[in-house]
């Protein structure tokens, strides 16, 4: 298991992290370490449940500084009484063991898969954003999470399963609506670092009629995640490798116009929902018009009425036809932490 943010830290601040990391994982009630500022304090606590998310009872801290002394007393506050604390331990250790040994001997990729799919196809997003749905007890125990509690779990599972894993985190943005921070994982399959992001394709599988599961942020390069993440707030490997996004690994990254029309027609005739990317350049309005007009083609030669959905940012479009007397229906996507609905 990488422990990728205390590998960021100095030596100062690596001591604190050790120290709370021991009193926390023993129930301690308090204990010393190394003097920190507020701030400085709060980014370590907050960076070691990244590296350490299968610690879901310690949600929160005080602490009493005592002048001229080089330590401080870190007091914990946690979730349950410590008796209720070690029942849920068991009860997580146990439910990651079962969740995981039906994976443990595929590929580096197919456990990624695994684990998405998981999440995609068993998790719901909590509105009401109890205390546990940051945690993995969320997800993992009671099937409800918000996107830091579906990032912790992805990491538990995957780590669980030997794949190399670490949360990522991107700050909030007012301006434009964006109220909260989000999480999602960065993951390294074949020794290259890819972006992935259970939480939007989870928004994205449950938002249409047809409920199939989404690889819209399954392996994306920086370049494209950005495109709807805002911009990191702490450090994290780079993705440069944009070959092996999932569509384009399942061959439905499509870069000419007559392979959309082609597709769709299959679609049309075989009456199966069609999910792609579209490669062939920006996704303007304007190319976008000219393979919705394809789409629809297709299915006017097979007496049907297209659905399309479309996620604008990553150029992906989901369509399904339905009966001919059916209207026309183009919906725009917006993936999203959750929040929306």
């Amino acid at each position: 298991m990488e422990q990728y943010y205390y590998n960021h830290m100095n030596k100062q601040e690596q001591a604190a992290y050790h120290g709370i990391l021991q009193g926390i994982s023993g129930l301690a009630d308090e204990f010393q370490i190394p003097a920190l500022d507020g701030e400085t304090l709060y980014n370590v606590f907050f960076q070691l449940r990244l590296d350490h998310p299968e610690i879901f009872w310690a949600t929160g801290y005080k602490y009493r500084y005592y002048k001229e002394s080089p330590n401080i007393v870190f007091v914990p506050e946690y979730l349950f009484d410590k008796g209720k604390i070690k029942e849920h331990q068991k009860a997580m250790k146990s439910r990651v063991e079962k969740l995981v040994r039906p994976a443990k001997d595929m590929s580096e990729w197919e456990k990624e898969k695994y684990v998405h799919d998981f999440i995609c196809q068993n998790v719901h997003y909590d509105k009401l954003k109890k205390a546990y749905s940051h945690e993995i007890i969320g997800p993992l125990g009671q099937g409800v999470g918000v996107c830091e509690g579906i990032a912790k779990a992805v990491k538990v599972l995957l780590d669980a399963l030997g794949v190399w894993c670490v949360i990522a985190i991107c700050g909030n943005n007012p301006e434009k609506g964006i109220k909260y921070r989000h999480t999602w994982n960065i993951v390294r399959i074949g020794g290259t670092y890819y972006h992935l992001d259970a939480t939007f394709d989870n928004t994205l599988g449950n938002s249409d009629k047809v409920e199939d599961i989404r690889y819209d942020y399954f392996n994306l390069d920086d370049k494209s995640i950005f495109r709807d993440h805002e911009p990191l707030i702490a450090a994290a490997p780079h993705c440069t490798d944009h070959d092996h996004f999932y569509y384009r690994e399942k061959k439905l990254s499509f870069t000419k116009t007559e392979d959309v029309y082609k597709r769709s027609l299959q679609a049309a005739k075989k009456g199966k929902t069609l999910t792609f990317h579209w490669r062939g350049g920006y996704l303007t309005r304007e190319v976008l018009n000219e393979l919705l007009g394809l789409i629809r083609k297709a299915g006017e030669e097979k007496n049907k009425t297209a659905a399309v959905n479309i996620n604008w940012p990553q150029a992906v479009l989901r369509l399904h036809y339905t009966e001919a007397q059916m209207q026309e229906c183009i919906t725009m996507e917006d993936a999203n932490e959750g929040e929306k609905e």
